[in-house]
């Protein structure tokens, strides 16, 4: 008899568990979640900054300023990236998917990674945007440099300049040698400001 009642029972007790369960198993998958769940088109923040305390310099170099004391996160995890730590010399690229010059530089600044690789480093920003947003322009840009995320603009604040797409070249100190907001960049804009600015050159 009880093991009658007791199977009676379970069907109910488990429809009940099941209408009141709220828990992320049956929460909606949305947009955000998708593109959290698909493996980050960007590379890992790993190596980006130099080895040692997180002290900026005492002293910018000469025609030079250090970059901002920022702590921002990588796209793809993990430990979150001192930016003016960042190992020079390198240039750093704030961009969002929906605007329009960044989808069109972004490219050649993918190109710039692979011809300049061992010479400087590309870095992406990703500034007010989503995640789903930024993941689907890596994949379909096939942009692969290490990314990392500025919703709240406090690079764009720190460097006084509200534009985008933002370059900043940064020197092998790690000294801010000079900020373009001039446009989309193209492969040989980009040679040209490297050339110049960090006198590193570039093969075609």
């Amino acid at each position: 008899m009880r093991a009658r009642l007791a199977a009676l029972f379970v069907p109910v007790l488990l429809a009940v568990t099941g209408c009141t369960d709220a828990g992320p198993d049956n929460a909606p998958v949305t947009r955000e979640d998708a593109a959290q769940s698909r493996p980050s088109p960007f590379a890992d923040c790993a190596g980006l900054t130099a080895d040692g305390p997180s002290v900026p310099p005492a002293t910018p170099a000469p025609g030079g300023m250090p970059l901002p004391q920022l702590t921002l996160t990588c796209f793809t995890g993990g430990a979150s990236v001192d930016l003016h730590q960042v190992k020079g010399p390198a240039v750093i690229n704030l961009w969002a998917s929906w605007c329009a010059p960044c989808r069109t530089e972004l490219p050649a600044f993918q190109r710039l990674s692979e011809r300049a690789e061992g010479r400087l480093t590309v870095v992406g920003v990703n500034m007010r945007d989503t995640r789903s947003g930024a993941q689907s322009i890596g994949e379909d840009f096939g942009v692969r440099f290490p990314t990392l995320i500025d919703q709240g603009e406090a690079l764009q604040r720190a460097l006084g300049r509200n534009a985008i797409p933002m370059t900043v070249l940064v020197d092998a100190n790690s000294q801010i040698r000079h900020v373009d907001v001039s446009g989309a960049l193209d492969d040989a804009r980009l040679t040209d400001l490297v050339r110049v600015h960090l006198g590193v050159a570039v093969p075609e």
